[in-house]
């Protein structure tokens, strides 16, 4: 009886170890404070910030982004280059182990092109991110007031990156 145990209780482990490995490689990623600047009525760009947290032991890479509010979501960076304000598109992010990067106004963001509806303050918008190895992300960012430089600091709960909610169609805005 004993020996029976032994070997089942073997093979469930053989079996359940790929998935445990691979849930814990999907917790490795965090994605957190997903919002937007709302849009004025006639504006054909946006933009999305965030934060995203590696808690994994392994480096990834934010590598693309998409949302159904726009014809295209690209990883661009905002820098100063000889008293000259500067964006241009980003290929990837990298996200070291145990690492935090913060999309933020002035420095790394995703510039939503082609809007299909202007982004208005307190709706929220779907996105999907695509990292390396962590694989898909769905999320959605709250639209904060037009010209706003941080999300809401009122204690409001941070959007997880782990949950989906698209329950409505938010907007966001550059």
């Amino acid at each position: 009886m004993c020996r029976k145990f032994t070997t089942a209780a073997v093979l469930a482990a053989a079996l359940l170890l790929p998935c445990l490995a691979a849930h814990a490689e999907e917790g490795g990623i965090r994605v957190e404070q997903v919002w937007a600047r709302a849009t004025p009525g006639g504006a054909k760009t946006g933009v999305i910030y965030l934060s995203v947290t590696n808690a994994g032991t392994a480096p990834d890479k934010l590598v693309s982004a998409s949302t159904p509010v726009a014809a295209k979501a690209e990883l661009h960076e905002t820098k100063s280059a000889n008293g000259v304000m500067e964006m241009r598109p980003v290929s990837a992010l990298m996200i070291a182990p145990g690492k935090t990067v913060v999309l933020q106004p002035d420095g790394y963001h995703l510039m939503l092109t082609g809007l299909k509806q202007p982004l208005k303050e307190g709706e929220r918008v779907p996105l999907t991110l695509v990292f390396e190895h962590a694989g898909e992300r769905q999320v959605t960012a709250d639209v904060e007031k037009i010209g706003a430089l941080h999300p809401p600091q009122d204690g409001a709960m941070p959007n997880m990156g782990s949950h989906s909610d698209m329950s409505s169609m938010p907007g966001m805005a550059h």
